[in-house]
């Protein structure tokens, strides 16, 4: 019978190609998720029966404990940029990621995948980072062994970075940011996936990694690039710290007021905190090269799917290669 892995967060960003990977590779491939029905459509990476998505509180023991059963690996991708109710950072990415070593640990799971963050720290000022870094050691103390990914900010296809700002440019002549000096190294998510491919099938020693892309560039640069992808031009217009935390203050109260019916996810005062801190590889611990894999750069890959942000949308290079013909 083919090994079994639970994927907490399977349906998710990273998890979904995770989770194409390992089917790929003979798995059987559990989706551990809050929301199974709207989950359906990781049943597709492989043939019928061999990718479930099932049920799962990774806040609650018994629902992890029952996930886990017969898990020959685990891969933890359960992570949140703004909190919502019940689900804070403490409860989700640092007493969740503990949960999950722990049971695995109990039940004789063999490997595990943790994915937190570049950036992570206990002496953190942010809550995100501080969580992660906590994460990161409740899941050693029970599973020594584990793989610690640490990857800069993900882009690919459903990435909420790349696409979340060309929809932006879509109301408007102007194009805000935080931070926009900050220094990110992007990643992208089908390189991470095949990093934690590599820890579940024992091709790669546990230990900590951290995962940045071939370039590092500062938000701005990353934002003109998106822009230049998508062929709009946008003001873009750094703002300062103060007027973002006064706007973040502002979205939390409309949250707050609204019982939480209104999820402030937009702008959150930790967010601003992360921002402040540039966002690449110390050169301290394992990286890419270390597993064999030559990262792919944003330029790359972006194109493919923010095509549909460009003014002609899917025409765009119809109508520039019209440009060309002679009458």
């Amino acid at each position: 019978m083919s090994k079994l892995v639970t994927i907490f967060g399977g349906s998710g960003f990273l998890g979904r190609y995770v989770a194409r990977r390992l089917a790929k590779q003979g798995w059987r491939v559990r989706v551990a998720t809050r929301h199974p029905n709207d989950s359906i459509f990781v049943r597709t990476y492989g043939s019928v029966g061999q990718v479930e998505p099932v049920f799962c509180n990774i806040r609650d023991d018994a629902s992890v404990r029952s996930v886990l059963s017969g898990a020959e690996a685990v891969v933890n991708c359960v992570g949140i940029l703004a909190e919502k109710r019940k689900n804070n950072f403490d409860a989700v990415q640092s007493e969740g990621a503990g949960r999950v070593a722990r049971l695995a640990a109990e039940q004789g799971v063999a490997r595990m995948v943790q994915i937190s963050a570049i950036g992570a720290d206990e002496d953190s000022d942010s809550d995100y980072a501080r969580s992660k870094a906590e994460g990161e050691a409740n899941v050693l103390q029970h599973m020594p062994g584990a793989m610690i990914l640490r990857p800069s900010i993900m882009f690919g296809a459903e990435d909420e970075f790349f696409n979340r700002f060309a929809a932006m440019t879509r109301f408007g002549p102007v194009l805000p940011m935080v931070g926009g000096a900050t220094k990110f190294q992007p990643v992208y998510v089908d390189d991470v996936a095949m990093a934690v491919e590599k820890g579940v099938l024992g091709a790669a020693p546990g230990g900590i990694y951290e995962l940045g892309g071939p370039h590092v560039s500062t938000f701005r640069e990353l934002m003109q690039q998106m822009l230049d992808t998508i062929q709009r031009r946008r003001i873009l217009i750094n703002l300062p710290v103060w007027i973002a935390r006064l706007m973040a203050f502002g979205l939390t109260v409309v949250q707050w007021l609204s019982l939480g019916l209104v999820h402030n996810n937009t702008l959150t005062s930790d967010q601003i905190t992360n921002l402040q801190s540039d966002n690449v590889v110390s050169g301290q611990h394992k990286g890419f090269e270390d597993l064999g894999i030559a990262p792919v750069a944003v330029e790359a890959v972006i194109p493919d799917y923010l095509w549909r942000f460009r003014p002609s949308g899917q025409y765009a290079a119809i109508k520039e290669s019209a440009k060309n013909l002679r009458a």
